[in-house]
């Protein structure tokens, strides 16, 4: 499936995005709130190993150190990444100056300022290559000496409950860290098409309530271990409240990122494997009479793809995919990021008026649909 082809540059704006089925809107900037000063104490008295206070070197002082020992090891692999646009963060990805970031961070920029944690020099870095629907990129520095490769983890093991580190430059601030756990895993979250940029939905993301604020995207999330398991990207705001929505954000699974960004290297820029089910159309949200949205109108049909296979054509409008509704570009993303390739389902559209039904084997995506 695709959408009108559009870029959007990075700037260190509010990245909005929409998680389907829930009452939030998803921004690469949310914030985290800390607990009130005192919280739980019922005097100004100052506690006693007796009332329950930790001993040095117990649990408490443990854990400072974990944190710490592990923001030493990964910190040096996070990195600072300028565009003309704005900024955003990655992670070093092997010896040769490969870097994972989002493809929202790069934009539509082919050259860049790479800043590390250990260094004041600047290093210059040009595109490998962007692959949109998963809204990831792979850039390459150059000169860089001394490069600390991140250690990623397999992020199918990582299990609610874990405690994570979200490391990056959240509005410019280089090399800072936050923290929290993972609250879920498996989410599905779309950010819609913004001036410049196409909409992404991201299949299976990790649910964390580390804070994420512009400028963290393409950074690292990063278990005790060290291992990162994922690159934060989108961050919660409450549509009711307009502001954000605490301890909500989300990030692609290492195992993804990793794949995606080793076939961007390794074929020219391009993603030859997705792993992504798809239709084989291009298409545009259509509206009812009210001006609300009623369907995927199809605009184009891939030759000998799938949907031209089962009959499809320029001017249906589909309605639902494998039993669900389906109204928007946005609602068929998400409902194909949850079929595999090869996946027989049932289609529903319209044509002329006429409601009818298809069976659809799905196809791989690409860049578009």
């Amino acid at each position: 499936m695709t959408t009108t082809p559009t870029r959007r540059r990075q700037t260190s704006r509010a990245l909005l995005a929409s998680l389907l089925l829930t009452p939030v809107l998803l921004t690469s900037c949310t914030g985290q709130d800390s607990p009130a000063e005192g919280a739980g104490s019922t005097s100004g008295a100052a506690p006693t190993r007796g009332s329950g206070a930790p001993s040095p070197g117990g649990p408490a002082v443990q854990l400072e150190g974990a944190y710490q020992q592990v923001i030493t090891s990964v910190l040096p692999s996070v990195v600072e990444i300028r565009t003309e646009g704005g900024l955003g963060s990655g992670v070093v990805l092997d010896a040769e100056g490969h870097i994972v970031t989002n493809a929202h961070v790069v934009g539509d920029a082919t050259q860049f300022q790479v800043q590390f944690a250990n260094s004041p020099t600047a290093y210059p870095a040009t595109l490998v290559g962007t692959y949109q629907p998963n809204d990831l990129a792979v850039i390459h520095v150059d000169g860089a000496p001394d490069l600390r490769p991140a250690v990623f983890g397999d992020s199918g093991a990582v299990e609610v409950g874990t405690i994570v580190l979200a490391m990056g430059n959240p509005l410019g601030l280089s090399s800072s860290v936050t923290d929290g756990i993972v609250s879920a895993v498996g989410r599905t979250v779309t950010e819609p098409a913004q001036p410049g940029v196409p909409a992404a939905t991201l299949p299976g993301t990790i649910q964390t309530s580390a804070a994420i604020n512009p400028g963290n995207s393409g950074g690292a999330l990063v278990n005790l271990q060290g291992q990162v398991i994922g690159i934060p990207t989108l961050a919660a705001t409450d549509q009711q409240l307009g502001g954000a929505a605490p301890g909500i954000g989300f990030a692609i699974p290492s195992d993804d990122a990793t794949d995606i960004a080793r076939q961007l290297i390794e074929n020219d820029g391009q993603v030859v494997d997705s792993n992504r089910a798809a239709l084989g159309v291009t298409v545009t949200t259509v509206a009812d009479a009210s001006g609300r949205p009623a369907g995927v109108g199809v605009v184009d049909v891939a030759a000998g793809g799938p949907a031209a296979t089962a009959g499809l054509r320029p001017g249906d409008v589909i309605t639902s995919v494998a039993g669900q509704d389906v109204v928007s570009v946005a609602q068929l993303s998400t409902v194909l990021a949850g079929q595999s390739v090869g996946d027989t389902v049932e289609v529903g559209y319209s044509r002329g008026g006429r409601e009818q039904t298809v069976q659809v084997a799905l196809g791989e995506l690409t860049t578009g649909g």
